[in-house]
Order: C-alpha cells, then structure tokens, then sequence
C-alpha cells in the first residue's frame, strides 16, 4: 500500500512539473495582471469588447437596420450596411463578429491557463478541461441549430459554437505543446496550405473531366498569385472542395442546401484564437513593458495583418464562409486593433463607467447566445413592446420599437442573472 501511495504521488508530481512546463512555454510569468492588493484582477476591457461584440447578436444589428428605414440618409444606411453578412465574397461589420467572438476566446486562455496551474492542476486536468469545452460547445451549438429534434434529415450538425469550441481546442493544444516560434510557423502552415487546397483543388461533383489533368493543374498552379478563371472557379459557393466535403460527408442538412464549412474551417479558425492567445500571452506580461510599447505593438501586429488581408485577397478572397486566409489575416488584423483600443481605455486609462451595459453582456457571453432560444424572448418582448410599437402607424417605427426592446428585454434578463451572481462558464 505504501508503495503505491508513493508511486501515485510521484505520478502526481510529474503531472504538476508537465503543467508549470506548459504554462512557461506559454510565456506566462509572474506578471500577471493584478489588483494593487496583488490578487489577480479580471481583464474587463475583454469583458467590455466581448459585451460590445454579442450586442449586434443580441439585436443591435437590427435596431441599426430599423433606424435606417425610419430616417434614411447616408449615414444611417452605410451603417446598416454593414450590419448584414456579405453574401458570399467581401466583408462587413457583421462578418467580424463570429472571429472576434473566436479571438477573444484565445485572449482569456493564457489567463485561464496560468490560474489552473497556480491552482496545481495536473497536465492532464487542463487537457481533460480544453477537450470537454470544445465538446460542450458543440453540444450547446447543435441544441442552438436544432433544439430538440430527432429527424436526421432536418438536423445541421456544425454550427458557430462549434466551431469555437473545436478551433479554440486546437489553438489551445498547440499553444501549451509549443513554444512561441512554432505557434507561429503552425499559422503561416495553416494559412498557406488551406490556400493551395481551395485554389488547386476543385469539386469532384461539380467540375468538369478536363479540370484534372496534368494542363489544368499546371494552368491553376501558374496563376495562384493572379486567378484566372480555372482558379476562380474553385472559390466559387458549388466549386469550392470544402463544400464537396460537406455535400459527401455531412449528415443531416447543410445551411446553404450545398454548403456549410462550419466543421472543416474550425482548423483554419485555430489560427484565429492562436492569434488571441497570443495577445493574451503579450497582455499578461504588461509590467515587463511600458503601455506605449504595448500599443505601438498592438497597432503594429493589426496593421500588418489588415494589410496582409488586403493583399492576399487578390489571390484568395476575403469570405466568410470558406474562413479564407485573407479573411483570418483582415479580421484578425481588425480584432487585435479593437482589444488594444478596449484596453488602452479601460484597463490603462481606467476609464471605465461607459462599460457596465457592456460588461453586464460579455461576463454571461454563452448565456446571453443560449437564452434567446431556450427563455422566448421574442414572445416576452412582443407581450411588452407590442402595444408601443402599434401606436405609430409607420411600420419602420415599429420595427425599431421592437428591435429595442428585444435588446432591453435580453439585457434585463442578463443583468438579473449579473446580479445574482449567475455566471455561465464553459
């Protein structure tokens, strides 16, 4: 008995020195963000940023939309642009939401990482942790697509919580196994090679016999940089082969009839939360730097990955849905401009009061994603806002009545839950 007491315990030990090995990989040192009392302090300019963020998801979004129907100038309409998904090709506002949302994500996780082994978590509880996250998230995000139902053929298996849970896992288990240069040679990888994949390789079900010849091949290789119309073709909604994966292999019902790419993109999305873990990472390690050296790197980084963005998109378009390299540099670029501006405000300038209907949102992000569905919001906003939307006769006053009051019924359920100290964590 005592042998095996003292072998657990050895066991026990080597876990304990794989963890802290982990979290110094991960660069997590001793300056972590922290109260003047010395006991760590929630980053809220995340908190904020992710609060903003769910805020067009939550129906802001709509209310922009509604404001442009009811006084329509040029204002009000280039915002309510960009409050829609592009359809197919090019970025909006509302594309940068599910990245951002992914980003931020990775931002917390070098936080929570260093919390667990200062905890004296074993190696492998953290692993158990990452792994069980990503599968509730996809749990949570098929009962978001489906609730619950039982017919196949009318389910959607991928969803965005999905992704999340399956691209932040990944990025999570390169950041502890690796240190910083591979993290990034695993992102240049990642983004070069999902390139050469879409722009080579074209839909066996939807292309023609001659697309696979030794001419075409050569003819696709040769324009990479400049597409011509055989590269092109293979970024197109039925020609690209993610969405041949999708139409062969995806079981139930796709969310474009031929296309969905939720469940192959969640590797490329790594690159995404990799880049938030690595400000994350830089965050943690702030009084070892000045806040002007913080900023300048912050704007540096997003800058050249806007840029970057930019460029690659004359060879691979920036879209959404395919998860392009040109859209993970250009929304990448924009999410890390976003969070230094959110710190810089609030967690350095100390500026923060403006925060609070912000941060009552992005300290319940899941649950503010999850009830919306499950509570019935929309019947609860109808039973209270109804009767003020109907004493004007415009239907544009009406519509922006109501889409305000979606927003204030989910947020009065959010701040009920912030008040009582219900926070749903995954």
């Amino acid at each position: 008995m005592d042998n095996a007491i003292k072998t657990t315990n050895v066991i026990d030990a080597r876990n304990a020195i794989d963890a802290r090995n982990a979290i110094d990989a991960a660069d997590a040192t001793n300056a972590t963000v922290a109260t003047d009392s010395g006991k760590p302090a929630r980053l809220l300019s995340l908190d904020a940023l992710r609060g903003a963020n769910m805020f067009f998801i939550l129906g802001g979004a709509v209310c922009f939309r509604e404001l442009a129907k009811l006084w329509p100038n040029s204002w009000t309409e280039a915002i309510a642009s960009q409050q829609i998904h592009s359809v197919w090709d090019g970025f909006t506002h509302h594309d940068l939401i599910f990245p951002l949302f992914l980003f931020m994500a990775g931002v917390s996780f070098p936080f929570s990482l260093a919390k667990q082994v200062t905890q004296g978590h074993t190696s492998w509880q953290i692993h158990r942790k990452i792994i069980l996250r990503a599968l509730i998230l996809v749990l949570l995000g098929f009962l978001y697509n489906n609730k619950v139902s039982f017919n196949l053929s009318e389910l959607r298996f991928p969803s965005v919580l999905g992704t999340i849970g399956v691209g932040w896992m990944i990025a999570a288990l390169v950041f502890i196994h690796s240190k910083r240069t591979m993290r990034v040679l695993y992102c240049v990888a990642i983004l070069v090679a999902y390139w050469f994949l879409i722009a080579m390789v074209p839909a066996p079900d939807t292309a023609t016999p001659d697309a696979f010849t030794k001419e075409a091949w050569a003819d696709r290789c040769a324009h990479l940089l400049n597409p011509n119309e055989n590269v092109r073709r293979n970024f197109t909604m039925n020609g690209n082969f993610v969405g041949y994966i999708d139409r062969t292999c995806m079981p139930g019902c796709l969310y474009k009839k031929t296309f969905d790419g939720s469940a192959e993109k969640s590797i490329v999305a790594s690159v995404t939360a990799l880049l938030g873990m690595f400000c994350g990472a830089f965050i943690r390690r702030r009084k070892l730097y000045s806040a002007r050296f913080q900023m300048g790197m912050f704007l540096l980084a997003g800058t050249f990955l806007i840029l970057l963005g930019m460029l690659w998109n004359h060879a691979f378009p920036i879209n959404r849905y395919l998860w392009s390299s040109s859209y993970v540099c250009l929304s990448g670029g924009i999410s890390i401009l976003a969070l230094a501006l959110f710190y810089f405000i609030i967690d350095i300038c100390q500026f923060k009061r403006w925060t609070f209907f912000f941060v009552v949102i992005g300290v319940n992000s899941i649950a503010a994603y999850m009830i919306q569905p499950i509570l019935g919001l929309r019947i609860t906003n109808e039973f209270f806002f109804r009767g003020f939307a109907n004493l004007f006769a415009e239907k544009s006053a009406q519509g922006l009545i109501m889409a305000v009051g979606y927003v204030t019924v989910t947020w009065l359920v959010l701040y009920f839950f912030y008040r009582h100290k219900i926070f749903f964590k995954v």
